[in-house]
């Protein structure tokens, strides 16, 4: 055997291990080239590879053992005795706009909740709008039945969020996909709020569930990446779109997505509690007008939660008095910036689903177009897993600065 010289060494040392060790947690699997032994595997994977088949892939960008796990980690949690099929996104707002490009065609008719996350409707009154998708949108209290004139002739998919952005109000989805099924019409719904543990969208009848992976899932703020899981009727189509587009996640990012979601049940467990007792103490509160928790008795689609939910997450708003407030309207005005700012355990943050407590006002006006908001300042929390105890005696001390900055004028 002809002896290496160094700089094949460096290339080619360390790499076979002919003793793997069981190892709890998965490793990190970095990857753009796969290698085979043979010039007809490397062919055979790279056909069954393009066309979506599952474990297969002839480059990085097509999965790792690492993206593999946790797509089927997906399809058995998020998709659980169902048949469908996961893909990866760099981000929850990717995984909304791949499945609408992969999905929609010109012409197309695409029905939106009013409330709906808003870089979702940038993207709908952006892209698709200029792709030629015509794009209408609903209020979100609506029916079924109501929804139903609503429908046209190339109605192609309606998209659901329950519940719905800073308003919290949750959508009869078994009876909406119900509706579209018997016209021909595809689902999809944006399942941020209460996945992976307290919904099971597929059991509704959705078509699609799209999942900020960056949120609950992984649950330490500190990765990006988001997911759309289908049933398998669309696997093809929405597989293709992918690869077409060249959109993949890095192996660090799953591993530490994977690596969350251990954690998962305890985390939304607590998350649950402390939003619920946060969300009791603010409902006896002078200053607050109401509580948008699904998860308390007031709520207006109380019942439909207990329905379809088995559970609730840390994230819901609440709505002030305006006399609390000094009526100085919505947003980011003096008074909300008394009570968010210098919180000791609620940070300023749009994102949510990580460990920690957070704070944002609600800035609703010229947003919404069916059902413009015309209620007092609203503040949207999310409760993470401090002691609940801390976290109301940091919003007490909030509201004692909000009514003082209203006092000075």
């Amino acid at each position: 055997m002809v002896s290496a010289q160094p700089a094949s060494k460096i290339v080619g040392s360390g790499r076979h291990i002919d003793a793997p060790a069981a190892i709890a947690s998965m490793p990190v699997y970095r990857a753009s080239t796969i290698l085979f032994d043979s010039l007809s595997e490397a062919e055979t994977a790279g056909r069954r590879g393009a066309l979506g088949a599952r474990h297969v892939t002839s480059y990085g960008v097509g999965g790792t053992p690492g993206t593999m796990a946790l797509t089927d980690a997906l399809c058995e949690i998020e998709a659980a005795g169902h048949d469908c099929r996961a893909a990866l996104m760099p981000s929850g707002l990717n995984a909304i706009s791949t499945l609408f490009l992969a999905l929609l065609e010109p012409g197309d008719h695409l029905l939106v909740p009013d409330s709906a996350y808003g870089p979702t409707r940038a993207v709908c009154d952006g892209l698709m709008t200029r792709m030629g998708v015509v794009v209408e949108y609903y209020d979100p209290a609506t029916s079924a039945e109501d929804l139903s004139p609503k429908l046209r002739e190339r109605t192609r998919m309606i998209y659901l969020e329950s519940p719905c952005s800073y308003t919290f109000e949750v959508q009869d989805v078994p009876a909406i996909c119900a509706l579209a099924r018997a016209r021909g019409i595809l689902t999809a719904v944006d399942n941020a709020w209460a996945s992976p543990i307290f919904a099971r969208p597929f059991d509704w009848g959705v078509d699609a569930s799209v999942l900020p992976l960056t949120k609950y899932w992984s649950g330490h703020s500190d990765v990006l990446m988001g997911a759309i899981v289908v049933r398998e009727a669309l696997w093809s189509q929405l597989w293709s779109a992918v690869k077409q587009m060249g959109v993949c996640v890095g192996g660090d990012d799953a591993f530490l997505v994977l690596r969350g979601l251990r954690t998962a049940d305890v985390r939304m467990r607590r998350h649950q509690d402390n939003g619920l007792a946060v969300a009791r103490w603010l409902e006896a509160r002078p200053e607050v007008r109401r509580v948008l928790h699904p998860g308390v008795a007031s709520h207006p689609q109380h019942a439909l939660w207990q329905r379809d939910f088995s559970g609730s997450s840390g994230l819901f708003s609440f709505e002030m008095e305006p006399a609390a407030t000094g009526d100085l309207g919505g947003g980011f005005n003096a008074a909300t910036a008394a009570f968010s700012e210098g919180r000791r355990f609620f940070g300023i943050g749009y994102s949510w689903g990580g460990f920690e407590s957070l704070i944002m006002p609600g800035r609703l006006s010229g947003i919404r177009t069916v059902r413009p908001w015309d209620g007092g300042t609203l503040i949207r929390l999310h409760v993470g897993l401090e002691d609940p105890a801390d976290l109301i005696a940091d919003l007490d001390e909030g509201f004692a600065a909000m009514l003082r900055a209203v006092a000075a004028g």
